[in-house]
């Protein structure tokens, strides 16, 4: 459980920085690409009004619009600019300001600029613009963005390199916390598992006692309501503190699983026979599809207490002559385990909470069923052991499914 919480933990803060690594550095990244978007639409404003070329005074009366540019901009810029007729015919092509584009190619870019129907617009590292000349002609310049576009995207790999670092030390910073973190949850949880596992100890001689006592007092005085249902509480008692230690003992010691092969259908075909007697005794129709020659690698009788309180559950809470259903097959390299019944109206919020220690969905029903509300948290913790998942579902709202994952 402390494992889990601090991979938790980990991921939570790890992908809570991500998001807001991404959000900064595309905010800085747009605006980054946008202001080289708007630096180009600027100098091609100027060319576009001016017929495809800057004219000889263009920074004197442009001064605050290229805000302090030097008088190199005209020879600093790459650009070219042809123009069309209304029926899509080339009328004057000028390449004087750049050296790696030829007629063809500005042609092409031409057609494709009008295919697209927009004002402005990029194409390959050309930012255009559109501008009709009100003499049924089109003229588009094609300013050469590379220099920008390159800056914005070594920019761009910058942030992402520097964003990785940070990512990578946040890692490793987390690694090393995380586990001074948890370390009171950790040390509350130890000694909330310390204490069930004594007290369930300490339990034990007294209620052996009780049971050894009320013994006596049926062979002086015989048996009577009174000593039957001290034994029965007796007995409910021993139960629960032998489920809690069980459960305790799960979680904290995996490792003294008895781990070996064994036929886990032919160990379901035994259980389903044992309740079949009981289901039909309730009148409660069972049926169960077993894929033959099964074989899992585990604790056989972990498993097995798994398969008899999902049974066991499926009995207690599903209604008179409710049907129950056990389905075990492969799946591709999953064992899957189904334990079906129809059950009352389950909201699908208490679905997540079946697996709770001492939670029963039907509270009402506990006093007729005498269960404790503990044996979905052994199944939980004995499938977990295994490496397993266990889930609850509803597929219609009147029934109950639990499903069980086991690596084949």
């Amino acid at each position: 459980m402390i494992r889990k919480l601090r991979r938790k933990l980990i991921l939570v803060a790890m992908l809570s920085l991500l998001l807001v690594l991404l959000l900064i550095l595309g905010a800085v990244n747009l605006l980054n690409y946008r202001s080289v978007m708007v630096e180009a639409d600027r100098v091609l404003a100027i060319l576009t009004e001016n017929g495809g070329s800057f004219p000889e005074d263009a920074l004197s009366q442009k001064k605050d619009f290229f805000r302090g540019k030097t008088s190199e901009l005209p020879y600093t810029s790459r650009f070219f600019s042809i123009t069309l007729d209304a029926d899509g015919s080339i009328l004057a092509v000028n390449l004087e300001n750049t050296t790696t584009v030829d007629r063809a190619a500005a042609v092409r870019y031409a057609s494709r600029a009008l295919e697209r129907g927009r004002e402005t617009g990029f194409l390959d590292e050309f930012r255009f613009m559109r501008r009709d000349t009100g003499e049924n002609a089109t003229l588009f310049v094609f300013l050469d963005c590379t220099k920008g576009l390159t800056t914005a995207a070594r920019f761009l790999f910058t942030c992402l390199g520097i964003s990785a670092g940070g990512l990578a030390a946040v890692f490793l910073l987390l690694l090393l916390l995380s586990k001074r973190i948890v370390k009171p949850v950790s040390e509350s949880y130890e000694k909330q598992k310390r204490f069930i596992t004594d007290a369930g100890h300490e339990l034990k001689t007294p209620l052996t006692i009780l049971s050894a006592d009320v013994d006596v007092l049926e062979m002086r005085h015989g048996s009577n309501e009174w000593l039957q249902d001290i034994r029965l509480q007796i007995r409910r008692l021993t139960e629960l503190t032998h489920d809690l230690i069980y459960l305790s003992k799960m979680e904290e010691e995996q490792s003294r699983l008895q781990m070996e092969f064994f036929s886990l259908s032919d160990l379901a075909e035994e259980l389903v026979q044992s309740f079949q007697t009981l289901a039909k005794a309730q009148n409660k129709p069972f049926s169960s599809q077993i894929q033959p020659e099964l074989t899992f690698h585990g604790d056989e009788r972990a498993i097995g207490q798994v398969i008899s309180i999902l049974l066991d559950n499926a009995l207690k809470y599903s209604p008179p002559e409710g049907a129950i259903s056990l389905t075990l097959e492969k799946r591709g390299r999953h064992l899957h385990l189904e334990v079906c019944n129809t059950a009352a109206s389950l909201p699908s919020e208490n679905l997540n909470r079946l697996f709770d220690r001492f939670y029963r969905a039907d509270p009402s029903r506990s006093s007729q069923t005498g269960g404790y509300g503990i044996g979905l948290s052994i199944a939980k913790a004995v499938v977990a052991a295994h490496r397993g998942e266990i889930t609850a579902f509803s597929r219609d709202g009147h029934s109950l499914t639990v499903s069980v994952h086991l690596p084949a």
